[in-house]
């Protein structure tokens, strides 16, 4: 692959080994029914993505990055030491819950710190210039994971700790952080409430999860005022929303962020098939937002554009959607096509994919109107 555009793939088998167990009501209790009820992070997803990527000859156009497992000191840098102690002694029993909805079974502990350590090589490989933007296939996801338990299916927030690897290690001093998972990235803002060095992005279902955290009003603290920018949107939002969303906020905002790094919590859960929210976003929206942070981090800082996977529950689309990222990355195949959407025409033709809601319309409104103290948007 010609050297103009390096990306890198950090994909291990051993994601695929991350065992949530059964499906569960409220944490406690599970399903009375005779046939058991996997759990909604299965490792199908990850899995299932990689496959396409090999499929549609994607991978290969990649280079390899090797995951590492994050260490307890690239992990203090945001989790207490107790949590790893609590990580580790669930992880040597028959597992069970680290935080508020984070299960992980015997072993999981090294599987959590592969999925951070795989999103630290990521930054690694990227700030290094040995590719120039990267994908970190990863689970557990991380961006709910909270410095004292994990949350959300989330175990350690891989994005916090990457983020502090790019500044602590490589001297970043500006790191732009966008989620666009569906459920607002509570841990990555709590990481990041008073500190103007990391500019916190997340487009999300307003009030979906956690319940209280993204509204529009949550700006952050002290020197950290304003950059935190959370953009609550209504369900059915679809591509047409996020377009808009982007051109007018995320966009303008980043640009004069000026960052030395962006990355990207990438779940896939904002999809038009997703069980867990109602947002209706098609490929075609994930090809949009995907393009519109490479433009960011070319304009800003030569590219340096690393994505991390986070949610993604729609066990026939997400797949679909992570590849479709994955693509727009190192650009048209040989055979000069996108990836088919499987949703067919109703992927362009939904008025989600090309209208804009009044309500989405409002939303916007509101989001530009406080951003405006703090941003030129």
């Amino acid at each position: 692959m010609a050297r103009d555009r390096l990306v890198g793939l950090v994909f291990d088998d051993r994601y695929l080994t991350h065992n949530t167990g059964l499906d569960l009501i409220e944490d406690r209790s599970p399903y009375p029914f005779a046939e058991p009820i996997a759990h909604p992070s299965s490792p199908a997803l990850v899995g299932r993505a990689k496959h396409l990527m090999d499929l549609f000859g994607i991978a290969e156009r990649m280079r390899r990055v090797d995951p590492v497992l994050a260490s307890d000191e690239q992990l203090t840098v945001y989790h207490t030491p107790e949590q790893l102690a609590r990580v580790t002694q669930i992880a040597q029993s028959d597992g069970g819950d680290t935080g508020a909805g984070a299960p992980i079974g015997r072993g999981g502990d090294r599987v959590a710190r592969l999925a951070a350590g795989g999103t630290i090589a990521a930054v690694d490989a990227v700030m290094t210039g040995s590719v120039d933007a990267a994908y970190a296939l990863v689970r557990p996801p991380g961006h709910h994971a909270m410095a004292d338990e994990g949350m959300g299916f989330c175990v350690f927030n891989n994005t916090v700790v990457a983020a502090r690897q790019a500044q602590l290690v490589h001297g970043a001093k500006r790191v732009l952080i966008l989620d666009w998972d569906v459920h607002h990235g509570n841990g990555t803002q709590a990481a990041f409430w008073a500190d103007p060095s990391v500019l916190f992005i997340s487009l999300h279902q307003d009030d979906l999860y956690p319940p209280g955290w993204g509204a529009a009003d949550q700006v952050g603290i002290r020197d950290g005022e304003g950059f935190t920018v959370n953009v609550p949107l209504p369900a059915g939002t679809g591509n047409r929303g996020y377009a808009e969303a982007f051109a007018g906020i995320v966009t303008p905002i980043a640009l004069q962020f000026d960052p030395d790094l962006v990355i990207v919590s990438a779940g896939q859960d904002a999809s038009v098939m997703d069980p867990l929210a109602r947002m209706s976003l098609t490929l075609a929206g994930y090809r949009m937002m995907t393009e519109a942070m490479m433009a960011v981090a070319a304009e800003c800082c030569a590219g340096r554009l690393v994505l991390t996977q986070e949610g993604g529950y729609a066990p026939q689309y997400a797949p679909y959607c992570s590849a479709m990222i994955a693509q727009t990355l190192v650009g048209l195949l040989p055979d000069g096509e996108w990836i088919a959407d499987p949703y067919g025409e109703r992927a362009v033709t939904q008025p989600a994919s090309v209208e804009l809601g009044r309500d989405a319309a409002s939303a916007i409104e509101r989001v530009v109107s406080i951003k405006q103290r703090y941003w030129a948007i």
